[in-house]
């Protein structure tokens, strides 16, 4: 039986450097995985970190790394070629049988849509399994915005919104994701599903948004992100009250999720 705490070696293929401190590591990578899942990267002597995945190819995961510590550093480092460990994929996901036959909303900001990207690309290519596809997604700056290839085939798959916080130049869409939430029209509320993710605020308050357009809790899918260190449900670390995210999540319906946010 195999041991899931021992990682295993993985070669960068690609590396996309979106900003100055967040980069799209292509690692190969052969197995089952979901949008939503992550995997513990580690580099010898400096730790590990829960990273999401942000894309999922035949023989390869992409994963979106923001350099905020000692092991993202070391990461940062490499070059393409270069190799560090993994181990996973762990944590549930976002199952596409949830929203297929639906019309879909999607609401992210900032690295909350890293763990969206593989949802948002599967249905913006298989525009058939949902009725109507809804995407906002909100950044604090134009340079903070990731996956600029990605947007340019997404404006033309689907309802797309794109918002900073604040800009000077007026080609980009101004505010927070909750401004443009109440502009949505769905076709019929009861047959649309959603997905939140971003801080645990923005979080907060969009969802309260799409329930005002009648929406129902158990329509509507939440990622949580948390300090995930061993993946397994061993060490409590990612402890809320009685759920571990590693295992129960880290997506949750929100009619279970909530009571993550008290």
């Amino acid at each position: 039986m195999a041991n899931e705490y021992i990682p295993f070696l993985s070669k960068i293929k690609e590396i996309v450097k979106h900003t100055e401190t967040e980069y799209t590591f292509r690692m190969t990578y052969v197995g089952d995985v979901r949008p939503g899942q992550f995997f513990e990267v580690s580099v010898p002597k400096y730790g590990e970190a829960p990273i999401s995945v942000s894309g999922i190819g035949e023989d390869y995961v992409d994963l979106t790394i923001r350099k905020v510590g000692k092991v993202t550093g070391e990461i940062f480092e490499l070059n393409e070629g270069s190799s560090f460990f993994m181990r996973g994929p762990y944590g549930n996901g976002f199952e596409k049988e949830n929203y297929q036959g639906k019309e879909l909303i999607v609401v992210a900001g900032g690295t909350g849509v890293s763990p969206v990207r593989g949802v948002i690309s599967y249905f913006g290519e298989h525009q058939n399994e949902v009725k109507k596809l809804h995407t906002i997604l909100g950044f604090k700056s134009p340079s903070d915005i990731l996956f600029r290839e990605d947007l340019k085939k997404w404006e033309q798959q689907m309802d797309l919104i794109l918002t900073v916080d604040s800009s000077d130049d007026d080609a980009y869409r101004t505010g927070l994701v909750t401004k443009y939430i109440p502009e949505l029209e769905p076709d019929n509320i009861h047959e649309t599903a959603a997905i939140v993710v971003g801080p645990p605020i923005m979080m907060k308050f969009a969802v309260a948004e799409l329930l005002k357009l009648g929406m129902k809790e158990e329509q509507i899918w939440i990622s949580q992100e948390r300090k995930m260190c061993c993946g397994l449900g061993k060490c409590g670390h990612c402890r809320m009250n009685d759920t571990y995210i590693c295992l129960d999540g880290p997506v949750f319906c929100y009619s279970e999720g909530k009571k993550l946010f008290d």
